[in-house]
């Protein structure tokens, strides 16, 4: 979501709309204009500081909560900044190679990429964590071999694109050595790699029985895997979250653990998010959604466009460092787009 008009506010305004967002972010109490008097040198008043707060707040920008001397961002406040002021932001050289670093050293597996991804993400953004994995249009074959067990007994091993790895019992006709299965699965491999369901289909005309039976297995493996709705989700860092002064009470943590425990919640959002594409951030829901009502979430579309692609990303109070939380998504979400690369050998 941007905002809806592209208000202007002068410069002065701009400044002190922009410190008492850090501030409040720094703090979570509301900024007071004495704070802001004596923390920065803006070279005016405090009674001029105080105005243009009175200013802010007027327009929608900054409210006053009870009795408070001080003020706070309202999400149309947040909105202005993140669009307006809060400028790029990058991760340090040293913490993308350590972020790097680890992800290179985890196994090939795509399942352990998740669970990794959604670890840094917490940890990195002091936030909680989603990441789901990456879902194909079509399953695609990668790799296949087929493996002896007893005389008319072997084990089909298929390795699709995305890297999902399926076994399957094949009882066979006759007794069959390895000798005889390996050239069959090489050559089922160089025929399919690549391939989705349709092409799979196409060559069945050249095949041996033995072939055509473990292509009927292969096909239907993946029909099940392409008739899928949704992806696994993934998900760390609840505590980072319940430990944060808007979350002590009992009622509002409950909450954040429905918000990131609904998966039809989570995947219509990230569904969302995933048709836009880019990265988005949701401040308090804004009239979309009740149950992000308390909470800001950065979001980010990763993986290969028109072949697999999954989101990821943080979740925090409204009093989110934002730019921490950006610069971490968009490096992670690059990150996870070149493995996926490097998976399907498109780079």
């Amino acid at each position: 979501m941007t905002l809806s008009e592209p208000e202007q506010l002068t410069q002065r305004l701009q400044t002190i709309l922009r410190l008492v967002v850090r501030e409040h972010i720094a703090t979570a109490a509301p900024v007071s204009s004495k704070a802001i008097s004596e923390h920065y040198h803006l070279g005016v008043s405090p009674a001029t500081i105080r105005n243009e707060m009175a200013d802010l707040e007027e327009q929608g920008y900054l409210t006053h909560p009870h009795t408070s001397a001080g003020r706070v961002p309202t999400e149309k406040g947040y909105r202005y900044f993140v669009e307006k002021l809060m400028g790029e932001s990058r991760l340090s050289s040293t913490e993308q190679r350590t972020i790097s670093h680890q992800f290179h050293q985890a196994r090939l597996e795509l399942d352990q990429w998740m669970r990794l991804s959604a670890a840094v993400l917490a940890h990195s953004a002091h936030s909680a964590s989603l990441v789901t994995a990456p879902k194909s249009v079509r399953c695609q074959v990668k790799h296949l071999e087929v493996i002896s067990i007893r005389d008319e007994v072997a084990l089909l091993i298929l390795v699709l694109q995305e890297g999902t790895v399926k076994q399957q019992i094949l009882t066979l006709d006759a007794p069959t050595s390895q000798d005889e299965l390996a050239p069959v699965a090489r050559r089922l491999t160089h025929l399919w790699s690549g391939c989705d369901q349709t092409a799979v289909i196409a060559t069945m005309d050249g095949l041996t029985a033995f072939e055509r039976q473990v292509a009927d297995v292969v096909l239907d493996t993946m029909r099940r895997l392409d008739a899928r709705t949704s992806s696994e989700v993934y998900r760390d860092g609840l505590l980072n979250v319940l430990t944060q002064p808007e979350f002590v009470q009992t009622e509002s943590a409950q909450h954040i653990v429905r918000v990131l425990e609904e998966r039809q919640f989570v995947e219509g959002m990230v569904s969302e998010v995933m048709e836009r594409g880019g990265l988005q951030i949701i401040i308090g829901g804004e009239g979309r959604w009740e149950e992000l009502s308390e909470v800001s979430v950065v979001l980010a579309r990763y993986g290969i466009h028109d072949q697999a692609i999954g989101a990821l990303g943080v979740l925090g109070p409204i009093r989110m460092q934002y730019d921490r939380a950006v610069s971490v998504v968009r490096y992670v979400s690059q990150l996870m787009s070149d493995l996926i690369s490097d998976l399907y050998g498109t780079r």
